[in-house]
């Protein structure tokens, strides 16, 4: 299991006296002579190899981060060098990782354009450059099946809403996820198998924000054709779904699809036959939020949140209780990545991010087209983190600590995974390696990796 260090490290007092960074440069036998003066805190050039320990990769990063920040165009192209040497994208999964971060700190500078380094770094851009695919609907079907990282957040929200919409003749579901409603083919067949052929199946109601945004996973298919296809799979279930496309963007908090819902209400009432589900599945955090403001530290009994009232999240999260809905499901990633600070940010997102490069071991060869799809989607969002800032950095994670502050203060309530949910979880679980695992906190359930929590899911309801 991956260590990392919490402490910051020592400040760099002596510069290396390497040669520029270059991509091109050879990468460092174990037996060169390389002479420099030590730096504090680090092992001796004379011992490069020391360096791929993940402690060590990430102070060299927070350093790199660091000097780009503070325009110290020698300390940065010194940094940069050895990095570029010690972290080759085919390497191990902590060498990968740095690799990842190295790109993204690769993709800042450039974007700042204020480093005399900018043109090598351009010229290391161009060779590290990343490859997003679009998928089939097939393929990504398959490779979600292939990690419990969106499975655990599937088969949670699945048992909640089975069990919420018991006994409903008409269950509306607004599908708000980044997978591409990979997950209502589960949920269709689980409710088709609860028919005992005397009562009449109920009918779905599928709502999807149709977003413009290109965030990874990527379909190489319009939603109406997605739409289309749904429809079908749900008849040779005998389940009739009606599938609506409602085009809103995250990036204004889905305003419009709050308004198209909010419309519809009041001109087709709910009688008490239908039920709203809201499901939430890792796409609240692209909602831009407050990172302006200090937020409360989480605590098991904190239960609200000092947030701005013009915060789009929490206007999003009123507003869904203004529906009224059944039961909102909020799955998401457990990590904080909404700092302003650089060196912050970059050390949260290093203590959380290296669990995908770990965990692709057990479940992808190398050289694999699929691997490198799963390893260039998670680049994609190392560099978002690092490279990005404003409205264009997306990729803002909030802990679910503070998400369950949130939804408390929007008004709902926790609801509590039954033992059927758990169950379900732990045999989907049994089908992946031996290091995923499961853990209650409270009402809620989070996915593990080696004991680090990876994903969490909630439920709730109106107070």
């Amino acid at each position: 299991m991956m260590q990392f260090t919490e402490t910051p490290p020592q400040p760099l007092h002596q510069i290396v006296t390497t040669p520029p960074f270059s991509p091109n440069l050879p990468i460092m036998n174990k037996n060169q002579t390389h002479r420099t003066r030590p730096w504090p805190g680090f092992p001796t050039s004379s011992k490069l190899t020391n360096f791929g320990d993940a402690n060590c990769m990430e102070q060299l990063l927070v350093h790199c981060a660091s000097a780009i920040e503070t325009n110290d165009a020698t300390l940065a192209q010194q940094i940069l060098w050895v990095l570029n040497n010690i972290a080759p994208p085919d390497g191990d999964s902590n060498q990968r990782l740095a690799c990842a971060f190295l790109r993204a700190l690769i993709a800042r500078a450039a974007r700042s354009g204020s480093l005399k380094l900018l043109a090598a770094m351009n010229a290391a851009q161009a060779n590290l450059a990343i490859h997003t695919h679009k998928f089939s609907v097939i393929e990504l079907a398959g490779f979600i099946d292939l990690t419990p990282w969106h499975r655990f957040g599937f088969t949670a929200a699945n048992a909640a809403i089975l069990e919420a919409v018991e006994g409903y003749s008409v269950i509306h579901i607004v599908d708000l996820s980044l997978t591409h409603c990979m997950q209502i083919p589960t949920l269709v067949d689980a409710i088709a198998s609860r028919q005992d052929g005397l009562t009449t199946p109920p009918l779905l109601k599928l709502t999807v924000a149709g977003t413009t945004e290109d965030v990874p996973p990527m379909l190489d298919l319009s939603y109406e054709e997605l739409g289309s296809k749904l429809v079908n799979f749900a008849r040779s279930r005998n389940i009739i779904l009606e599938f609506r496309v409602i085009p809103s963007s995250y990036t204004d908090g889905f305003a419009n699809l709050i308004e198209q819902l909010r419309v519809q209400n009041l001109v087709y009432p709910e009688s008490g036959h239908e039920a709203l589900v809201i499901n939430c599945h890792m796409m609240l955090h692209y909602i831009p939020e407050e990172t302006f403001q200090n937020f409360e530290p989480c605590s098991s009994s904190s239960t609200s949140i000092t947030t701005s009232s013009t915060s789009l999240r929490s206007m999003f999260l009123k507003a869904v209780r203004g529906l009224d809905p059944t039961v909102v499901v909020v799955v998401d990633e457990d990590a904080d990545l909404t700092s302003n600070d650089l060196v912050g940010r970059l050390r949260s997102a290093f203590n959380y991010l290296w669990i995908p490069y770990d965990t692709v071991d057990t479940f992808l060869p190398r050289g694999s087209k699929q691997r490198q799809w799963y390893e260039a989607d998670v680049c994609w969002k190392i560099e978002n983190v690092i490279a990005y800032e404003g409205f264009q950095r997306v990729e803002r994670l909030e802990p679910k600590c503070r998400w369950v502050q949130r939804m408390r203060s929007a008004g709902f309530r926790s609801v509590s995974f039954g033992e059927e949910a758990v169950n379900e979880v732990k045999a989907m679980l049994d089908e992946h390696a031996a290091g995923w695992g499961l853990k209650r906190e409270e009402e809620d359930l989070v996915l593990t990796w080696k004991g680090h929590n990876v994903v969490f899911a909630t439920a709730w309801m109106p107070a």
